[in-house]
């Protein structure tokens, strides 16, 4: 065991995988499973984060079981690799809840707000880097869809990442947008259905996003970034306005959309018969991942 992280050595799908609880900035643990490959350490580490948060142990368990088809590739390929977890996404949580300002009172904690699930996902870092195992200098991190905003988030105001890929990047709070009527409100809950809101294009995006708040943050990302966007994805306009800001800054981002059906292409699942099913889109997208972390990790050369 070491400081803020325990757990145990566990087969799943006939692959070594240690579970893990990593404790979190309020204390918490979140779960994540981590495998490591063969040879000698310490090793490169690239985490991975699939949507919203929340399902703990349970998720990662069924991820490794069911969705590890990428994260075998990376382990194959000679990277430590991890699923991730983190706390439910609150809803506009990041636009005002505002920077987290963490203070003392009485020799404990005193934070201005409670953590967001992104700053569950630094925690996760930074614990993971204390591992003798890993190498603390090459660490990367694939986001997925919320994960892939949430990557975003993080290199906005956290630089200990060499590389990051936001696939199908959902960042409509990043961008601080402004949906039109596909968005409503739920009467039940009065928290916002977004869920078939429709942003296929660039222009529209731009025009209905907070410009300066949109541009502020990505002033603030050093981390070089991979976008990758879906050829008739409802959010495609999200995607491609975040990699248009990124280079109209100057940012170190690269750009590429697949003509895929499957949101969340980049990490194939099982059929009913228990096989992975990819195609040669997916095949490509992955291989374009590792290369994209092998040049910035500085990594199988």
């Amino acid at each position: 065991m070491i400081e803020g992280i325990f757990g145990i050595d566990k087969e799943i799908d006939g692959k070594p995988v240690k579970l893990m609880y990593v404790e979190t900035w309020d204390g918490l643990y979140t779960a994540v499973g981590l495998r490591i490959p063969e040879g000698k350490s310490p090793f490169p580490l690239v985490l991975f984060a699939y949507g919203n948060g929340g399902g703990g142990m349970t998720w990662i368990e069924d991820a490794y079981q069911n969705k590890a088809y990428t994260i075998n590739k990376f382990v194959e390929a000679g990277y430590a690799s991890a699923w991730i977890r983190y706390r439910s996404e609150v809803e506009l949580g990041y636009n005002n809840g505002g920077p987290l300002i963490r203070d003392t009172r009485q020799g404990g904690d005193l934070f201005n707000r409670s953590p967001l699930e992104y700053e569950d996902e630094i925690s996760v870092v930074e614990q993971l880097k204390s591992l003798a195992v890993i190498d603390p200098e090459k660490v990367g991190l694939v986001g997925m869809s919320h994960g892939g905003e949430m990557a975003l988030k993080i290199i906005s105001e956290y630089h200990g990442l060499k590389a990051v890929v936001a696939s199908e990047p959902a960042a409509h709070e990043y961008l601080c947008l402004n949906p039109d009527k596909t968005a409503f409100i739920n009467e039940e809950t009065q928290l916002r259905n977004i869920e078939e809101m429709e942003m296929f294009e660039l222009e529209k995006v731009l025009q209905r996003i907070d410009l300066r708040i949109a541009e502020k943050r990505i002033s603030e990302i050093s981390t070089p970034s991979f976008i990758m966007g879906r050829n008739g994805d409802h959010l495609q306009g999200i995607f491609m306005a975040v990699f248009d800001l990124l280079k109209q800054s100057g940012k170190d981002s690269e750009w590429k959309t697949y003509n895929h059906d499957l949101h969340g292409f980049l990490f194939p699942e099982k059929n009913s018969n228990g096989e992975y099913q990819v195609d040669k889109i997916q095949v490509e997208a992955i291989e374009d991942t590792l290369i994209f972390m092998d040049r910035h990790l500085k990594y199988r050369d």
